[in-house]
């Protein structure tokens, strides 16, 4: 089942109180324990979306990607071009990572800076046309 998860930025020395003015909304599939889910992401990718919001930026919009290679088999990148990999962001570990609010999760990105969120809402999704529990 698809869920939107809302990140904000945790503390940091920047924002000593975190920021949700800066962070990530996620459209994914999660299992039962709040974890990404791969298998569902292959049927549903072309719903995994993100959008990228950061203070007064313009926000940024990209696809979940689930890539092979990296630490446990697979990464989880934010791919906001198909045509480059130079403006990807990487999911630090993000397959062992539960998304539930309260737990906290880290995207490395562009510049290759590494970002702590803390997930602040999880909802699930209904998609237009889909039965219930489909």
């Amino acid at each position: 089942m698809l869920h939107r998860i809302t990140l904000h930025l945790a503390r940091c020395s920047e924002y000593p109180e975190g920021s949700a003015r800066h962070g990530y909304e996620i459209i994914a599939p999660l299992d039962q324990n709040g974890l990404l889910d791969p298998v569902e992401w292959r049927s549903r990718r072309n719903h995994c979306r993100v959008r990228r919001f950061w203070g007064s930026d313009v926000d940024r919009h990209g696809i979940l990607v689930h890539r092979p290679g990296g630490s446990g088999g697979a990464t989880w990148m934010i791919d906001y071009d198909p045509n480059r990999s130079s403006d990807d962001e990487a999911g630090y570990r993000l397959s062992k990572h539960r998304f539930i609010p309260g737990e906290y999760v880290s995207i490395q990105d562009e510049d290759d800076k590494l970002h702590t969120f803390q997930v602040v809402t999880v909802q699930e999704v209904k998609l237009a046309g889909t039965a219930p529990g489909a």
